[in-house]
Order: C-alpha cells, then sequence, then structure tokens
C-alpha cells in the first residue's frame, strides 16, 4: 500500500447515457472521513451510494464533491422540441410577411426557451436509472484519479518523514554517545555535589550524602528515554513501509516522541543534553505538523 496526502484535487468528465456527466472533488485534511456534495436537482438518489464509493478509496479526509449533469450535451436531435419549433417558425414567417420583418435565423429560433429545455423535463424512469448509474461510474473513475493524485503527493510526504526520522535517530545517538554520561563524568559530577554541600555543612553525614547523590543520579539517567526513542523509530518506519492509512498511528507516535524527548529535558543535568534534548523536541514538533497531512 502507498502512503496517501489528505490534499488532493480530481476533476473528470465523460460523456454517457445521453449526457455529459462532470465530477469535482476536492479534498483536505480532516479527523475522519467527511464528504459534502453539491448535486444538480433530481440527482439527490444518487448521494447514499455516492458516500459508500467514497469509504472504498478512503479512510480519512474532508471531501468537496460537485456533479454537474448537462443532457444538451448529448445527441441533440433528440433534444429538439420540433412541434415548437415548427410553431415559431410559422409565427415568424408571419410576421414578416405582415410587418416586413427580419427573416429568422435557425440560431434564433433554436435559442428560444423550450425549443432545446422541453424534453430534457420529462425522463422515464429506465432513463433516470440509466443517467444515475452512469453518474455513480464516473464517480469511480474520478475518485481513482483522485487517489492517484494523492498518492503522489503521499510519496514526497514519506520522504520528508523519512528524513525527520533519520533527524530523530541521530540526535538520539548523539545522547547516548555525549561524554556526560560516562561513569567517570558521572563520578565527577556526584564528588563534586557532595563536596559542595560538605563545605558549606560539615555536621552533614558524607556517607548519606552519597548515598542520596548516587540515587538523585540514578534518577536522572536517561538510558530509557533513549531505547525507547529508538523503538519508536522503529515503529515509525515500519509505519511508513506499510503505506496507506497509518496516519493516525503516526500521530499518536508522535506523541511518544515528545514525551520522551520532554522527560530527556526534565532530566538533563549537562547543557549538551538539554541542548540535544531541544533539537529533538523541534524535530517532533515537525514531524507531527507534517503527519496532520497523512492520511
Amino acid at each position: 500500500m502507498s502512503l496517501q496526502s489528505m490534499t488532493g484535487f480530481a476533476r473528470h468528465l465523460r460523456n454517457s447515457a445521453g449526457a455529459q456527466i462532470s465530477w469535482e472533488i476536492k479534498s483536505v485534511n480532516g479527523k475522519g472521513l467527511d464528504v459534502r456534495f453539491r448535486l444538480p436537482a433530481g440527482f439527490e438518489a444518487v448521494e447514499q451510494k455516492a458516500r459508500a464509493l467514497f469509504s472504498q478509496h478512503f479512510k480519512r479526509g474532508n471531501f468537496q464533491a460537485t456533479l454537474t449533469v448537462d443532457r444538451s450535451a448529448g445527441d441533440a436531435r433528440a433534444l429538439i422540441n420540433e412541434p415548437l419549433l415548427r410553431e415559431l417558425a410559422g409565427i415568424a414567417a408571419q410576421l414578416r410577411a405582415d410587418f416586413g420583418l427580419a427573416p429568422s435565423t435557425p440560431e434564433g429560433l433554436m435559442a428560444q426557451r423550450g425549443v432545446l429545455e422541453a424534453p430534457q423535463d420529462v425522463l422515464t424512469d429506465e432513463d433516470q436509472a440509466e443517467i444515475e448509474a452512469a453518474v455513480l461510474a464516473v464517480l469511480d473513475e474520478t475518485l481513482v484519479q483522485l487517489a492517484r493524485n494523492r498518492e503522489t503527493e503521499g510519496k514526497a510526504l514519506g520522504d520528508i518523514l523519512s528524513t525527520q526520522i533519520d533527524a530523530v535517530e541521530r540526535l538520539t545517538g548523539e545522547a547516548r554517545r555525549d561524554p556526560s554520561r560516562t561513569l567517570d563524568a558521572v563520578r565527577s559530577r556526584l564528588a563534586a555535589q557532595v563536596a559542595l554541600l560538605l563545605d558549606a555543612s560539615p555536621a552533614l553525614d558524607e556517607a548519606r550524602l552519597h548515598m542520596e547523590a548516587a540515587f538523585l543520579a540514578t534518577k536522572a539517567d536517561i538510558q530509557e528515554e533513549l531505547d525507547r526513542l529508538e523503538m519508536h523509530v522503529a515503529a515509525a518506519r515500519t509505519l511508513l513501509r506499510d503505506g496507506n492509512g497509518v496516519g493516525r498511528k503516526l500521530d499518536f507516535l508522535t506523541q511518544e516522541f515528545n514525551r520522551e524527548a520532554n522527560t530527556l529535558c526534565s532530566k538533563s543535568n549537562a547543557a549538551s543534553i538539554t541542548s540535544i534534548g531541544l533539537d529533538l523536541k523541534a524535530v517532533v514538533d515537525q514531524l507531527r505538523e507534517q503527519i496532520q497531512n497523512l492520511e
């Protein structure tokens, strides 16, 4: 399956069932699947089946779908009201004879109201069923086109997300290798903290201070956060490979990324780790923003 962006546009037109049928569909981000239709009078009955077609092609997004049906684009001979046309031609001839008016043109007679419109006003049940089936068929073709367009944008979006996930992995590695996390660095910080407290209050129990300092150092250790960040990176890459319909899962995963980044910053007792944590939060924010566009 391919990744899909929730942003897309498609327009498709086809002559079918004696009419020119056109669908125009726009899609933008949405938490669920929401479709709003603009249908010409007489085609309200197709809405339910049209919604079912959308659910077959898409999982998320806000859609605006506009249908246009032009029956005058079909066989023009079948649309001419010949009795009315003959009557108008007779009237025009009589007026020319009585008042010396210029002769009427075929185009002028055809443009009179009712000459082409009257036949459109009456459709048999069979004709209506045929044109509604054609409307749904053209919609299905339009949805295929829209899905293809959204997949094209989804591929570009996937490349961006992969780059950002790589950045999360790189920053996690930098934090893991940071010199402030070495045993000698931790031991030096503990010794300095104990010495500072003893200088301030010589009566304090040095052994107890060492125990308390060691306990605080354990609480400040970021090993678990780094391990979870690496697990989340692997999970995100798996979701990107899985493809379509993973937007919600990736959105939840960015919340986990953000939680670990916040904890890393709060536990940090070194400026270098704090700096990495802030960079990590910035990348996660960018990641979350891009994922909002993903189905």
